[in-house]
């Protein structure tokens, strides 16, 4: 019969490679669909409160939310990265610096082969983010945007945000699994530990270690609510965007 993959004109529209046949595939690299590399965290600790994928869910949101406006072709979130900071609190995984970068360009070279021209890696991690600087500057025409860094994104932290101090299962991220997953919230686990979160390991049983935190927090998850969330998710979704319609002109 042929192939029957071509659902109209959707040149308007992104889409997971994951629920395309590999001719689709082609057909929408040929025509020149921006390649976009999620990565968010599938199994890192965030706290007693939100779900060790918390990271993954916020990414695939974005780049789902994408697909609607851009012609965009999203490959399966790489959900194991470079985490050390969590490892002492149970099912929280991380990859060494270096395998991380080698997975990574790996995954970039094939794109390339394949004569995806462009490629955008969208990056929720801050351990993560210094050996994405150094593989995307080594790849022609492949961009990194971390999505909690873009300017609307940080002028909306600093108008809603609250808590004193913050860095993981804070405030702002839980106000934004309020907003996408309210369900795997559990709202009476989000105590405070206002301290700042230091270079290096988080520690939960060290009490005399600057990065002490028994609960793995370092902010003020309480303050949260989705409201904050939505807005946080709009600002990224906006730097996203704009970044997004740059490189396609």
């Amino acid at each position: 019969m042929g192939d029957v993959s071509h659902p109209g004109d959707d040149r308007h529209h992104g889409a997971f490679v994951g629920a395309l046949r590999w001719t689709e595939v082609e057909r929408r690299i040929s025509r020149g669909a921006i390649g976009v590399l999620p990565i968010g965290a599938g199994a890192k600790q965030h706290g007693p409160h939100l779900p060790m994928d918390s990271d993954q869910v916020q990414v695939e949101w974005l780049a789902r939310t994408l697909t609607r406006d851009f012609d965009i072709l999203v490959w399966p979130t790489l959900s194991y990265g470079y985490y050390p900071a969590f490892t002492e609190y149970p099912g929280s995984c991380s990859l060494g610096e270096s395998t991380f970068a080698d997975v990574v360009t790996e995954i970039l070279q094939q794109l390339r082969r394949h004569a995806v021209n462009r490629v955008i890696v969208l990056n929720t991690g801050v351990s993560t983010q210094p050996v994405l600087e150094n593989v995307t500057a080594a790849q022609p025409d492949t961009y990194l945007v971390n999505v909690y860094q873009g300017p609307r994104t940080r002028t909306t932290s600093r108008a809603i945000l609250q808590q004193i101090h913050g860095g993981h299962a804070d405030e702002r991220e839980t106000s934004i699994m309020l907003a996408l997953r309210p369900e795997a919230v559990t709202a009476e686990n989000a105590i405070s530990w206002d301290h700042p979160m230091m270079p290096g390991r988080l520690r939960r049983h060290d009490q005399g270690d600057p990065n002490y935190s028994p609960s793995g927090i370092t902010g003020n998850p309480a303050l949260a609510n989705a409201a904050k969330g939505r807005m946080l998710l709009e600002a990224m979704l906006d730097d996203v965007s704009t970044y997004l319609r740059r490189i396609s002109n």
